[in-house]
């Protein structure tokens, strides 16, 4: 299989395009539109669906008015513009973020992207687009494109896996929408989706995606927890984190399998002993699954779910640098605008440089 994983569009000037990624609140990113030879059907579908999209937004104060629209759906968009305020005037988010619009989609999920990683190491497959930099994935609004992608990684012999793109961010270029599908019943989750969103608006470094992600998910952590605590108190916000505790049991688990498998590959071997000892440890994470008492988390499904190292890579793509975002956020005081402004001094250092900040 190749051995360079990055896979670049060539640099030429136009118009830009955004989209944006993730189950896991895996933002997408921005992409570009413009004219280049082999991309031009990719970027046409993007083109041709950001059109639609902007073409459909219509101002939530405009929806509110609408006689025809429901009720509920009504009162979701305005715990939406009470999150965006909250964003802006308590967490120092930037107004760029979006969220002053509204788009009715006719399908169940906003797109989907696809990801894939080496099967013997944490190297992860990558595309390369301006602004934006190089992404570990790649958008699409058609899930029939998405699975042909992914059909055309396995056969190189990739890990891979397509997510449902749970949010979209262009970065602040585009007056990113709110849509339907985001409409989420629990305060908690629709706080988190809009924040992790507006923080990419905030701070974004291209070609960073394990930074940039771990640094939105922190926000969207300590920010969902100060807007529930504004709204509900301290009962809602214990009510809130005793929810989260399968989820953050869950985490934990795959963390610490994504790091065993991460030392076993750091340490090498033939292909042959790693593909046993990669088995081991997927075989024994499965079987931890499958002992959990959870109840809201349904762990047979996960535990006869084929895992593959892609899975272990997204968790890590997303959930890094922890103890170096609480120092930080620590030194800052706990004040927002002052962590934002400390984390864009990072802009300057390399890749590499964030991401041993990150190991602390």
């Amino acid at each position: 299989m190749p051995t360079n994983s990055t896979h670049p569009l060539p640099n030429r000037e136009n118009s830009r395009l955004g989209f944006s990624s993730s189950i896991l609140r895996l933002p997408i990113f921005l992409f570009l539109f413009f004219a280049c030879e082999g991309c031009v059907p990719y970027l046409f579908h993007l083109g041709k669906e950001q059109a639609r999209i902007l073409l459909q937004r219509r101002n939530i104060s405009e929806v509110l008015s609408d006689p025809e629209v429901s009720e509920k759906t009504k009162e979701k968009l305005r715990e939406v513009e009470q999150i965006r305020e909250f964003g802006i005037r308590k967490l120092a988010l930037s107004e760029k973020g979006g969220f002053q619009s509204f788009v009715q989609l006719d399908r169940q999920a906003i797109g989907w992207h696809v990801s894939a990683c080496h099967p013997l190491r944490f190297e992860s497959y990558t595309w390369w687009f301006p602004i934006a930099g190089t992404v570990p994935y790649k958008g699409y609004f058609s899930l029939e494109k998405a699975k042909a992608e992914e059909q055309r990684l396995k056969e190189e012999g990739w890990d891979t896996r397509v997510r449902i793109t749970a949010g979209y961010s262009t970065l602040g270029w585009f007056e990113d929408p709110l849509f339907s599908t985001q409409l989420y019943e629990d305060k908690g989750d629709l706080a988190s989706i809009v924040l992790h969103e507006m923080a990419h608006a905030t701070v974004y470094f291209p070609g960073d995606s394990l930074f940039n992600e771990s640094y939105a998910s922190f926000v969207e952590d300590e920010g969902a927890d100060e807007f529930i605590l504004s709204v509900g108190g301290e009962k809602l916000l214990a009510e809130r984190k005793r929810s989260e505790e399968e989820r953050k049991e869950y985490k934990e688990i795959m963390m610490s399998t994504a790091k065993i498998l991460k030392e076993v590959y750091t340490q090498g071997g033939t292909d042959e002993s790693l593909k046993k000892k990669k088995a081991e440890i997927i075989g024994n994470f499965k079987d931890q699954l499958s002992q959990q008492s959870w109840s809201k988390i349904d762990r047979k499904r996960l535990s006869e779910r084929e895992w593959n190292n892609e899975d272990f890579v997204g968790m890590l793509r997303y959930n890094s640098g922890s103890n170096f975002f609480k120092k930080k956020f620590a030194e800052a005081g706990r004040d927002f605008s002052k962590f934002h402004e400390e984390m864009k001094k990072l802009k300057p250092l390399s890749v590499e440089e964030r991401k041993e900040l990150l190991k602390e």
